[in-house]
């Protein structure tokens, strides 16, 4: 491999991944109402580079495969950013949005067919209240934060996915539209929140690509982690001006605002997570984790 982002046979872990796990993939236990709510998760997501991680995707499916199967998926990612409130496409094999710029071609011929989610999406736009209207984008398919880590954790590509928009940077907002998606957890739903813990891409140096860690990530995860693990969202909401290792860990912040809608699904936002990934990829933190309540 000349580096992660120029591998030797593009996607080539994910290719050999696939033969061991479609098999357990098919044998999951879907879910059922006595099982109790599904957690919220919080996802790095790692865009292309991830298919050429034989050990992170590995993480990403056992995690899922440590669940019943879900009956559908509502996530929301740091790639679709849009007010008012909007949801995806919800027809059956709706073409995916290849939102990234200087891959292998091989990158931009991958595709997740998932079921129609229709009914999914009707129940989303029934839970908002009346002053946060839900838009019904026509055409708008799973962006990058939502396929690239659903095609590890469910490589059949056999579950209802929909994806909704991030209409504010606001975490108490966030946290309330967290919190108004948290029944749906209850009935079968997986709510996931897609971004990275760290991801200072202006800042990646030749150091990082050869796996050197920079202390403005390593020092901004620790912080993130120890208010996770308090369940301090007081603390993770002040990122701004409390975080070490800022502006730097996110000189924009879409890609961890995320965490604050599935803290917001859970069902105290203040209990501790169960981390579930961590390490890093070109420096930036894949910290993952679930809600425990």
């Amino acid at each position: 491999m000349t580096s992660i982002l120029n591998p030797d046979i593009p996607a080539g872990a994910y290719d050999a991944f696939l033969p061991g796990a479609l098999p357990q993939a098919r044998a999951q236990r879907a879910w059922t109402p006595a099982d109790g709510r599904l957690p919220a998760m919080y996802i790095s997501h790692g865009a292309p580079p991830l298919f050429d991680d034989g050990p992170w995707i590995r993480e990403l499916f056992d995690w899922a495969q440590a669940l019943p199967k879900p009956k559908s998926i509502l996530i929301v990612s740091a790639h679709w950013e849009a007010a008012p409130l909007s949801l995806s496409a919800p027809a059956a094999h709706t073409p995916l949005v290849y939102d990234f710029g200087g891959f292998h071609p091989r990158y931009y011929t991958m595709r997740y067919d998932t079921p129609d989610a229709t009914a999914l999406a009707r129940r989303v736009a029934a839970m908002m209240p009346d002053d946060e209207p839900v838009h019904q984008h026509p055409s708008r398919g799973l962006d990058h934060g939502a396929w690239v880590p659903l095609m590890a954790m469910y490589p059949l590509a056999d579950i209802p996915v929909l994806q909704l928009s991030l209409p504010t940077h606001d975490p108490g907002r966030l946290l309330e539209l967290g919190a108004r998606l948290g029944p749906l957890r209850e009935e079968g739903v997986l709510v996931i929140g897609s971004g990275f813990m760290t991801h200072g891409l202006p800042f990646v140096t030749r150091d990082m690509l050869e796996g050197k860690v920079p202390s403005w990530s390593s020092d901004f995860d620790a912080w993130a982690a120890d208010a996770l693990a308090r369940g301090d969202v007081d603390e993770l909401a002040a990122y701004r001006t409390r975080a070490p290792g800022m502006p730097y860990a996110h000189p924009t912040v879409d890609h961890y605002i995320p965490l604050f809608v599935t803290l917001g699904a859970g069902s105290r936002p203040d209990h501790p997570v169960h981390t579930t990934i961590d390490g890093y990829m070109i420096g930036f933190s894949k910290r993952s984790f679930q809600t425990t309540g």
